[in-house]
């Protein structure tokens, strides 16, 4: 088994974030991907809601993929979400893993890679897929200063769309629309529990 990891805050999950999954997926031929809510994000603010809400969100965006997963590991595990944490407790839940995990990660957080908990023994442990083009010089240079023992990395192209979380979080608390910038069942969701307003 191959297992790719999708780990984020995902406050709120939005279309972007499952277009990159399945181009990922796809270029991967991966067994699946198993997207993550943090439990409480090491490097986010506080306009995060809670855990509960992401995770049923998250839930509902991947349900109708039968190559998405979600879990509930971080939650599990509390305190503070830090990556090599998670990565050693799935390696324990899965010793039939045959290659190191693939871990999916941007520019901007591959940048303060080195910032993160354990960098040295969580580059011995997973491949980052970034996302983006290989010929991009930003992510050339971050990879070229990126200092950790058996860093290993694969480029993926995705679509580049421009919808972030705190965009669909800003337009809810505008009053405006967020069709077709998250699932319709989390659109739902959103509203039915209040959330963001």
């Amino acid at each position: 088994m191959n297992l790719t990891v999708f780990a984020g805050t995902f406050n709120p999950i939005h279309t972007a974030h499952l277009i990159i999954a399945e181009f990922i997926r796809e270029e991967l031929k991966t067994d699946k991907i198993l997207f993550v809510p943090s439990f409480m994000p090491p490097h986010k603010n506080n306009d995060v809601v809670d855990v509960e809400h992401r995770y049923n969100m998250v839930k509902l965006a991947v349900q109708n993929n039968p190559f998405f997963e979600i879990s509930d590991i971080e939650i599990k595990l509390g305190g503070i979400s830090y990556t090599y944490n998670t990565i050693c407790e799935l390696y324990r839940q899965n010793p039939d893993l045959k290659d190191k995990i693939n871990f999916i990660i941007g520019a901007d957080a591959l940048s303060e890679i080195e910032t993160w908990y354990k960098p040295d023994e969580l580059a011995k442990l997973i491949k980052f897929i970034v996302i983006s083009r290989p010929e991009n010089k930003t992510i050339q240079e971050i990879i070229a200063n990126i200092n950790l023992n058996n860093f290993s990395y694969q480029f993926i192209e995705a679509p580049e769309i421009s919808i972030s979380s705190s965009c669909v979080r800003e337009r809810i608390k505008a009053g405006k629309s967020i069709k077709y910038l998250v699932p319709e069942v989390v659109e739902k969701y959103i509203k039915e529990n209040g959330l963001y307003e």
